[in-house]
């Protein structure tokens, strides 16, 4: 390897621990990362400013082509602007739908609808996390659903975790079945051109079978333990509890902000055959729920996780230094010396490798610096890119359900849960979801064989 190679990977990896060893926010050592790369690697040691302008990438930005694709696709390369529009568009309308109580009047709705019963309240939060997860960032969904187990749990008094640690596990498997569910989709999507149905066609019957199998695991494991306490008649009656109704604080605000999350949704389903990218759909979503909000715009605009989209702008200058010094192709012709132009071999490589490598560190950091690997691997004979890319989307989003630092759902998660008086150890989580995230994956694995 060549010192600007040794250098690019030493900070990665110094990178990826420091996001690992979880002390400081994740955005700091990216952006620590990225300067490092920007400064030493490309100006000090290669000597070379044109690296830099290629990830930084800024030009996309006021290139027609990354507004509306149907003119024609552009590279992708170094930072993924598509992926950081959507996604601080989508935080903007998510900050909306939560002040007007929507996530809130949903989750009431579904306890209600269940007669306050916890073995079909395990189920449905299950199915309605993975069915928001498929729409909604992971994140976002369990920020909201951690908060109503919590509180639907000391109104029904049953042991909240297992609860969370089963939703934690749907939010994730959902968010796999579409472009836009969990953030390492977002990132394969966008990096290879694929739309919204291209993911819906092609993973989300996958993804709904390891579903399947997840809500049966989940009732098996946990339906003695939510149980225990609870003797017939222990119920208070049903009008003691809350009503969704009483979730909502402005009818009329809380229906328009609903409306432009259902035309959100209909525009990812249909960005491509409109000739608009996901950028542009989250842009969409964030200018009208700024007019929506009115004066309190500002105020939706502060509440924006910064950090976490400065995280992803130096997550992807870090990838781009390994890809801007040839490392990625190493790594490529590495998995290709391994499994050679088997198809095969290879779906079954990149699968369970992401899995595990998932479930030790953040799937987000790992599906970047998988990405420009698939686009390398792509270019030998017999390798086809579709299965290769979904492979990947599988692997980091169900393999990241593993341990509580595997997705960042999980973290947002059981720090929702600890903060409300219940912490989620990791003996506990690895216990109940280690199993069935090794199950979910082998069904994956067969799966793929049958598809492709």
């Amino acid at each position: 390897m060549t010192l600007p190679q040794v250098l690019a990977v030493a900070i990665f990896v110094i990178m990826f621990g420091l996001i690992t060893w979880g002390k400081v926010h994740r955005y700091i050592p990216a952006l620590g990362g990225a300067i490092l790369v920007l400064v030493v690697v490309f100006l000090l040691v290669m000597n070379n400013p044109e690296h830099i302008r290629n990830v930084l990438n800024l030009q996309q930005l006021v290139d027609r082509k990354f507004w509306f694709p149907h003119e024609g696709s552009l590279p992708s390369r170094g930072i993924n602007w598509q992926t950081i529009v959507f996604i601080a568009g989508m935080m903007i309308m998510v900050e909306g739908l939560a002040k007007v109580g929507f996530f809130r009047w949903m989750c009431l709705g579904v306890v209600r609808i269940v007669r306050y019963r916890v073995i079909p309240i395990l189920i449905s939060f299950m199915l309605l996390a993975g069915f928001l997860s498929m729409f909604i960032d992971s994140i976002t969904v369990m920020l909201f659903l951690a908060s109503v187990i919590v509180e639907v749990a000391r109104l029904l008094k049953f042991d909240p975790v297992p609860l969370i640690i089963a939703t934690i596990f749907a939010s994730n498997t959902g968010g796999s079945a579409t472009m836009s569910g969990d953030p390492p989709n977002i990132i394969i999507g966008t990096s290879f051109g694929y739309t919204f149905m291209d993911f819906l066609t092609e993973v989300a019957p996958i993804s709904w079978v390891c579903m399947l199998l997840a809500v049966v695991y989940f009732y098996l494991a946990f339906r003695k333990r939510l149980m225990a306490n609870r003797p017939d008649g222990a119920r208070a009656p049903t009008e003691a509890y809350p009503r969704p109704r009483e979730a909502i604080p402005h009818l009329g605000l809380f229906l328009v902000h609903t409306g432009i999350f259902i035309l959100v949704v209909a525009l990812l389903v249909a960005h491509a055959h409109i000739g608009i990218s996901v950028a542009t759909t989250g842009a969409i979503g964030a200018v009208l729920t700024l007019l929506a909000t009115g004066k309190r715009a500002a105020h939706t605009i502060r509440q924006i996780d910064w950090r976490t989209l400065l995280f992803f702008i130096g997550l992807f200058v870090c990838v781009g230094g390994l890809e801007e010094t040839g490392v990625q192709r190493i790594i490529a012709e590495g998995i290709e010396g391994v499994a050679g132009s088997n198809l095969t071999s290879v779906i079954a490589i990149i699968l369970w490798l992401s899995a595990f490598a998932s479930a030790i560190v953040d799937n987000i950091p790992f599906a970047a610096t998988m990405v420009p690997v698939v686009s390398h691997l792509a270019l030998t004979p017999g390798l086809h890119m579709d299965p290769m890319a979904f492979s990947l989307a599988l692997g980091t989003d169900i393999g990241g359900n593993a341990t509580p630092i595997g997705a960042s759902a999980n973290v947002v998660g059981t720090a929702v849960s600890e903060r409300e008086g219940h912490p989620i150890g990791w003996g506990i989580y690895l216990k109940y979801s280690l199993p069935p995230m090794i199950i979910c994956i082998a069904v994956c694995n067969l799966l793929l064989f049958i598809k492709y």
